[in-house]
């Protein structure tokens, strides 16, 4: 069995939740350029984590701007087996208020600027995406977030848009059609490359408010948003503690096949494969490109 190591992908204040041990931050170098911030590396009862800033410390990077090969990539270099991201999002039904957590299972991607793949010419790849998310890790941040008395709803569809500017009331209105459940600008193409590197991902979003489409609530409000952020920020420290200290501390193998994801993907016959996107793929495509 491989050591389980938590992987925790989020904002401000998430790596500053009470009980981790051993903290340090350190940089963790990629060949696809910087992480968005130096990497959390900690301890809590026993297993170990690595918290990652998306936006950096001080929220520094736009969501265009985020490189997502990188943080996935530094994610598993240093052992990450379970990641799991915690993003804000706008509800585009009224059940899911503010304050609520959606555990996503599905995804629309329309981000349309940046990079989504570690493969490519040299060495081509196709992984499924089917079902993106992880199933076991799903659930147990179900149980976590139930035990904690957490407001959740478990399932939904997250529309992640480009940004960084939020939708227009036409647009809001076409992803609720679409049967959309929130909105939001991190999860892609972060989900497609963590299934890339066969990590198990798992997305909470966190609602702050309902995009534009409420008829009693109107345009998304900056200053609305950041007092929801606050209390969100809570419960997301509490969930990720209940999480952690329930994980086995052996990885247990993903019942959706997440993290076998590259058994058959890789299409380029082994003398076709580009010796120097090879050597960028060592960490990601090690188990399958070693064997």
């Amino acid at each position: 069995m491989t050591r389980a190591v938590l992987g925790i992908i989020g904002g401000s204040g998430i790596y500053d939740m009470p009980g981790l041990q051993n903290k340090e931050w350190r940089a963790v170098e990629t060949p696809w350029g910087e992480p968005s911030d130096e990497l959390c590396f900690c301890d809590y009862e026993g297993l170990p984590m690595v918290f990652l800033p998306r936006h950096g410390r001080g929220h520094r990077i736009s969501p265009s701007d985020i490189n997502y090969r990188a943080n996935i990539d530094a994610l598993k270099r240093s052992g990450v087996t379970d990641a799991i991201s915690l993003s804000a999002c706008g509800s585009f039904r009224e059940e899911l208020a503010p304050g609520h957590f959606v555990l996503i299972d599905q995804f629309i991607d329309r981000t349309f600027a940046r990079e989504k793949s570690f493969f490519g010419a040299g060495c081509v790849a196709h992984v499924s995406c089917a079902h993106p998310i992880s199933p076991d890790l799903q659930e147990r941040l179900f149980q976590a977030a139930v035990a904690e008395s957490i407001p959740v709803h478990k399932g939904g569809t997250f529309l992640i848009m480009e940004g960084p500017q939020f939708s227009t009331l036409a647009e809001s209105n076409l992803y609720r059609a679409w049967g959309c459940d929130v909105i939001g600008m991190t999860n892609m193409p972060e989900a497609k490359l963590a299934r890339e590197a066969e990590i198990c991902y798992a997305s909470v979003a966190m609602v702050t408010d309902y995009d534009s489409w409420h008829p009693d609530h109107g345009e998304v409000d900056v200053s609305s948003i950041l007092k929801v952020l606050e209390a969100n920020r809570e419960n997301a420290q509490r969930l990720v503690a209940r999480l952690a200290a329930d994980l086995p501390r052996e990885h247990q193998p993903c019942s959706g096949g997440s993290d076998r994801a590259l058994d058959f993907a890789i299409m380029t016959a082994p003398e076709a494969r580009d010796p120097d996107l090879l050597k960028k793929l060592d960490a990601v495509a090690g188990r399958v490109l070693n064997q």
